[in-house]
């Protein structure tokens, strides 16, 4: 399985669900974004590590670090290793310095970690193929701001009448706009479509 690393792009909040934000990963060598939509609180425990901000006191991310830290645990990877029904799976690659573990997590909660202990994100590449979205080098990134980890709940059937040509269109202009829950929406109806040629 080839895994392909990823960086945090930033948040921004979601207009589709009230109360959630969306967590925009992007490929480190590529233009491909995973957008997932994100609780407040896991929101604001990136936002604040992004933003290098020192909270008066510690959130429960940075608990598990000075945790770790104490009986000398560390985080090596962060590993999104499968997607299903619009739910991404995550692993923690821990280490005690004798013995490597992997721990489930929810994507948001591990991406704060990976945040906090400086270390790298992966995702498996079907994965990135399957959710990812393709824009051009030229786009603006998002500023970041202040559950469940899922894909943009969207339905794509309002796409259904376009041509692929528009939908690539469509789908380009949703990203420059930022508009992410639109741009997943036009991508399902793209993967529906490669689903029925092959």
């Amino acid at each position: 399985m080839k895994r392909i690393a990823l960086k945090v792009m930033g948040i921004s909040y979601s207009q589709t669900q009230s109360g959630a934000y969306a967590l925009i990963l992007i490929e480190e060598e590529g233009e491909r974004r995973i957008p997932i939509i994100i609780g407040g609180f896991e929101a604001q425990a990136i936002v604040i590590k992004l933003e290098n901000l020192d909270p008066p006191r510690p959130l429960t991310h940075d608990l598990f670090r000075k945790f770790a830290d104490e009986f000398g645990i560390s985080v090596l990877e962060v590993m999104i290793y499968k997607l299903e029904e619009g739910v991404f799976y995550s692993q923690l690659v821990c280490s005690n310095g004798e013995k490597e573990y992997s721990i489930d997590s929810r994507t948001s909660d591990a991406v704060a970690l990976a945040l906090r202990f400086d270390c790298p994100i992966y995702i498996s590449e079907d994965i990135l193929d399957k959710a990812g979205i393709t824009v051009s080098s030229q786009d603006d990134e998002p500023a970041a701001s202040s559950s469940q980890d899922s894909v943009f709940g969207t339905d794509s059937a309002g796409y259904d009448s376009y041509t692929d040509e528009e939908l690539f269109r469509l789908i380009d202009e949703a990203v420059k706009t930022e508009d992410y829950e639109k741009a997943a929406a036009i991508r399902d109806e793209i993967e529906k479509r490669k689903r029925k040629k092959s």
